[in-house]
């Protein structure tokens, strides 16, 4: 009887930090700042998306200063500071890591429900080296989705 009033304990749910999916353990990984912004392919991506392409051809075809300036917000968005990411599996191919240690880490995540920030062994925005968050800043900023742009 006693049972009737107890509080179910609510199922924990998480989305992609980054496509804002649903997630489950199965698809969860998890990644550092510093992981997200020295990947090339994924400022290409973000800047490329459909809601950013038309900053990106702006800033390549007429150097748009408002254009470059939202591409640097979007720069800033992912990079001001240290913490991690929980992304699914199908954002993954956007990074070059150790895949088998982020779906560790994504599971050692989800088993805290959330809460779970690996300590040590990772590398924080502190530990570049100097200019080199300058030089990512660059590519992302004034580089990233140029390809892409149609001629």
């Amino acid at each position: 009887m006693l049972n009737l009033f107890k509080k179910k304990k609510k199922e924990f749910k998480a989305q992609c930090d980054l496509s804002r999916q649903p997630l489950d353990k199965s698809s969860s990984y998890l990644l550092t700042t510093a992981d997200i912004i020295t990947s090339k392919k994924f400022c290409d991506n973000k800047m490329t998306e459909p809601d950013t392409m038309s900053y990106t051809v702006a800033h390549f075809k007429s150097g748009d200063a408002t254009a470059t300036n939202i591409r640097n917000m979007i720069w800033e968005k992912y990079s001001r500071e240290d913490k991690t990411w929980v992304i699914s599996d199908s954002e993954l191919h956007l990074f070059d890591i150790d895949q088998e240690k982020a779906k560790e880490l994504g599971n050692q995540w989800w088993d805290s429900e959330g809460t779970f920030a690996p300590e040590n062994g990772h590398k924080k925005l502190a530990d570049f080296q100097n200019g080199e968050i300058e030089n990512l800043k660059d590519y992302a900023v004034m580089m990233a989705g140029e390809k892409q742009v149609p001629a």
